[in-house]
């Protein structure tokens, strides 16, 4: 099957200018080595670090590449962008600094805390409006008020300017890299990141093998590509916020099928479980997309080995408030947490029983929500179970049988599950 033609690809040298335009307002990240995963996946893995920028994501560099191109007259008129994460902050800040009045629209469920920084940042050159309940809604409040007042429209990734500002990362990676990079593994949302650093690294690195990370609940680019058209899914898992897209980039989807060696599509689970380890046993603090190039590391572990291997870290906006989830999404994919409906004879001692002969001494109950009695004979509880060892299940339904408790398993059955996660 033919890929679609290619009509834009970054120059590089349009990307060295906007490296040049934007180097007061962003930082040169580190390209720090990984001992931990190093070890792990026996390669010499590093991190690219963009998690450490002001904004706290490399977002800033294709918002200021952006803003900064503004005609005098454009930037008299202001911007409008939508956006309840990342790219409202690299907005917010430009605003400020090229003192352009901006005016960002956010799904009225956006978390205080992700107003509040976008505030931060912007001070008194931008407007906050809160509209909708989806990104959709705001995305659409933000093209009518474009529409009404000719001011700029700020596209977090399908605009040259902003690829070619995100592609500075590529250029910062090739700077610093000591040795030629076998690998770099990138997140794929709307394809600007990928679009742009896939660019500079084909001109100037192009033995590098680039692959790109989605969450396995938002494949918009995967899926675009295995049929060779920009195709709008129908719904995604919005979990992995700063990478979930319905539909990606009319310029960058072209640029990614052409560029992209592969893409690897990661369990919203797994990512968790890669969240909670670089916080316990690297004190590194990632939001669920900045953690999907690292993610994506285990299903190449036969390919890296002893490879010079990149993965760029995204960004570290993580609301706190989301850490109960995300211990709960890593569990679950972990097979260690499991839900049950429980069905408990009425009789006095059952629920003594059901504890002591039936949970193994390592297994603990973490919720439990009793029924009233629909009979004489039994009454049903929900029941959450966190196992030591996912070897530990199958022993533990069969004593449920065994011993007349055992009602349903949860895990599989989406529709009542949604109700528990």
């Amino acid at each position: 099957m033919n890929k679609e033609k290619v009509t834009y690809f970054p120059d590089i040298n349009d990307v060295k200018v906007a490296a040049d335009t934007i180097k007061k307002v962003s930082a040169v990240t580190p390209l720090s080595p990984s001992l931990r995963y190093s070890n792990q996946f026996q390669a010499d893995i590093f991190f690219k670090r963009e998690d450490l920028q002001q904004v706290r994501s490399y977002k800033i560099r294709g918002a200021y590449n952006k803003i900064s191109s503004l005609s005098t007259e454009d930037s008299k008129n202001g911007v409008v962008c939508a956006s309840a994460g990342n790219h409202a902050q690299g907005v917010a800040l430009s605003c400020k600094l090229l003192e352009i009045k901006g005016t960002i629209y956010m799904p009225m469920p956006t978390p205080n805390q992700k107003v509040e920084q976008v505030k931060m940042f912007g001070g008194d050159f931008i407007n906050i409006k809160l509209e909708g309940d989806t990104f959709d809604d705001a995305h659409l409040s933000a093209l009518i008020d474009c529409k009404e007042t000719g001011k700029t429209f700020i596209h977090p990734f399908d605009d040259k300017k902003v690829i070619e500002g995100q592609a500075t990362v590529g250029l910062e990676i090739i700077q610093q890299a000591g040795s030629p990079i076998d690998y770099i593994f990138i997140p794929v949302g709307g394809g600007g990141l990928a679009a742009g650093l896939s660019s500079v690294f084909k001109a100037l690195s192009p033995d590098t093998k680039i692959i790109g990370v989605e969450p396995q609940g938002a494949p918009s680019m995967s899926v675009s590509i295995e049929k060779n058209e920009n195709t709008e899914l129908n719904k995604i898992e919005k979990f992995v916020d700063g990478a979930a897209v319905k539909r990606v980039g009319n310029l960058t989807f072209p640029i990614c099928q052409e560029n992209l060696d592969d893409i690897i599509i990661v369990p919203e689970g797994k990512i968790c479980e890669t969240i909670l380890e670089l916080y316990n046993k690297d004190a590194i603090v990632v939001e669920p997309a900045g953690a999907l190039s690292i993610s994506a590391l285990d299903f190449y572990a036969e390919k890296i080995k002893g490879k010079n291997v990149v993965c760029l870290i995204s960004g570290s906006n993580n609301d706190i408030t989301r850490t109960p989830e995300i211990k709960e999404r890593a569990l679950l994919y972990a097979n260690l947490k499991h839900y049950f409906i429980i069905k408990f004879p009425q009789r006095a001692g059952a629920l003594k029983e059901f504890v002591v002969d039936i949970l193994g001494e390592n297994d603990d109950i973490t919720y439990f929500q009793y029924a009233k009695k629909t009979n004489r004979e039994n009454g049903s509880a929900v029941v959450g179970i966190q196992l030591k060892s996912s070897d530990d299940l199958e022993p533990l339904v069969a004593k449920m049988k065994a011993h007349g408790f055992y009602g349903d398993y949860l895990n599989d059955k989406p529709d009542l599950f949604q109700f528990l996660v």
